[in-house]
Parts: C-alpha cells; sequence; structure tokens
C-alpha cells in the first residue's frame, strides 16, 4: 500500500489539476510504485484488473500520463513502437541497455558515467535536470 505521505501528496496534486482521488487512481499509483518492471500500460491496466480493481483503460492511460507529469513513473520509449513505464519515485537514477534481439531491458547504474555526464553539462554552464541513456545492443556471438 501507499505511504501516507506520498498518498497526500498524490491526492493534493489531484486537487490541484481538478481531479478528484478514486480508488482506481489510487491503485494504479500502488500498482506502478510496487513494481520495478518495465511495462506497457495493458500489462497493467491486466494486473489492475486480476487485483480486482474496476477500472478502465482510459483511466488508467490518463492516470499513467498524470504519474508521468509529476514524476511518480517515467515513460520509456525504446524504438519498438510500443511505449513502457517504470517507477521513477524512490529508484535511484539509472540507465537502460535494450537487446535488439529479445528486447530485454537490462538496468545499468554506472557511477564513473553519471560523475563524467555531470562534469559535461556543468563546463558548458548547465545541470542535468532529466536525461535518458539508452544503449541498443545484442549478444556477442561466441565460437
Amino acid at each position: 500500500m501507499v505511504d501516507k505521505k506520498i498518498q497526500k501528496q498524490f491526492k493534493e496534486l489531484l486537487s490541484k489539476e481538478g481531479l478528484k482521488m478514486t480508488s482506481a487512481r489510487l491503485s494504479v499509483l500502488d500498482e506502478m510504485l510496487s513494481n520495478d518492471e518495465h511495462r506497457e500500460c495493458e500489462e497493467i491496466f491486466n494486473a489492475l484488473l486480476a487485483n480486482g480493481v474496476k477500472i478502465s483503460r482510459a483511466t488508467t492511460y490518463r492516470t499513467l500520463d498524470f504519474l508521468v507529469k509529476y514524476e511518480y513513473i517515467r515513460k520509456m520509449d525504446i524504438g519498438d513502437g510500443k511505449i513502457r513505464y517504470e517507477k521513477k519515485l524512490g529508484h535511484p537514477r539509472h540507465d537502460h541497455m535494450i537487446c535488439i534481439e529479445s528486447g530485454n531491458i537490462i538496468e545499468f547504474h554506472n557511477e564513473a558515467i553519471e560523475t563524467l555526464q555531470d562534469k559535461i553539462a556543468k563546463n558548458h554552464g548547465y545541470k542535468i535536470v532529466r536525461h535518458v541513456h539508452q544503449l541498443f545492443v545484442k549478444p556477442i556471438n561466441k565460437k
């Protein structure tokens, strides 16, 4: 279940947007924050239905867009025509390797890369506020 502080903040943001806190919206938030996978909307929608949540696809999509807007989750486009979502809140900054053969998404974090990116931005008079670092890979053929 979603932490009370996060739930309160979520309710305040919904109110700011003229939306009501509903059990369906709260269920989407809970589903996203309790899962570390990279999932499409349909997978999220089906997981909610499997857990007995009464929700429409439209509410699922709109709530995901809301969660992206307020940085609870991240929207990922890996170039295969499918949009995936992953938890951002409480999940450290990381990058992705995407296997072009299997579609597997591998998360990784490398402090040297993070430091270098920050240094390059600073040298140009900037601070990184958002970044997308995706490496498209394929297995090494072993002979």
